[in-house]
């Protein structure tokens, strides 16, 4: 390990695009070193990692099919952490797929078992691994999981099994919030509602952003970087007190 870093560090997961990419962004210009992993656009990091250093942060892109939720690929991010920069301040679990949007009776088993791997359980895996990182460094750290406003509308005809992954994340957001508040860790989770990214067009609907707006009270879907003011936000002392819990940007829908 190499000698302790005055910087904080954080990982992201899924830090090549979209929300990812934005959050990488923001911490990177809020003082933060990064650890971003990425499944397969290794070309797609290394830009975002060029970005983050040319603001002044150091951040190093590493490979992780966290979607098999192997413990190779789990660890692979806090081995680059330890190794780079000495330490870990943060999680931020938000690597997250649906394959497409479709009735639970049309959607393949396969495709159901990628979804939950990479929306849940390589989060509760990621928090694990974080949790002992803190606890080994005797450090205060943070989890933030990104969640989603599906959690509690449930997306019927869409994807309800991806709602489902994403309510457990907010289940498990407080539960292990409360059970390691005593150490000083916290754990919180944000709740996207309609952002408008690439995921609509690789899931075959470029067009449901747009389309699904008139449905938000505030009648727009959220730019990627709102998302990550919030994340950096949780992640900032002035949310030192806020754990167990799950910050909803959704628009009001």
């Amino acid at each position: 390990m190499v000698e302790s870093n005055a910087r904080p560090v954080a990982i992201v997961t899924g830090g090549s695009r979209g929300i990812g990419a934005a959050i990488a962004r923001r911490l990177a210009g809020d003082g933060w070193d990064l650890v971003l992993t990425y499944r397969t656009d290794r070309d797609a990091a290394d830009r975002i990692a060029t970005e983050c250093r040319a603001v002044g942060a150091d951040a190093v892109a590493v490979a992780a099919d966290l979607g098999g939720a192997s413990d190779d690929a789990v660890e692979a991010p806090f081995a680059a952490a330890r190794e780079r920069f000495g330490r870990l301040d943060a999680l931020v679990n938000n690597a997250s797929t649906t394959t497409r949007y479709a009735p639970l009776a049309d959607t393949p088993p396969d495709e159901i078992r990628t979804t939950i791997d990479l929306d849940y359980t390589a989060v509760v895996l990621g928090a694990r691994l974080a949790v002992r990182e803190f606890t080994s460094q005797e450090r205060l750290g943070v989890i933030v999981n990104i969640s989603s406003g599906a959690a509690t509308i449930g997306s019927p005809g869409e994807y309800a099994h991806y709602a489902g992954a994403k309510a457990a994340v907010d289940a498990f957001t407080m539960g292990l919030g409360k059970e390691v508040g005593p150490l000083g860790i916290r754990v919180v989770a944000v709740a996207p509602g309609l952002v408008d990214t690439d995921l609509h067009a690789s899931t075959g609907d470029p067009d449901r952003a747009a389309r699904m707006a008139a449905d938000i009270p505030l009648r727009r879907t959220a730019e990627a970087g709102e998302i990550a003011d919030a994340v950096a936000w949780l992640l900032s002392d002035e949310a030192a007190y806020v754990t167990a819990t799950t910050l909803r940007v959704a628009g009001g829908r």
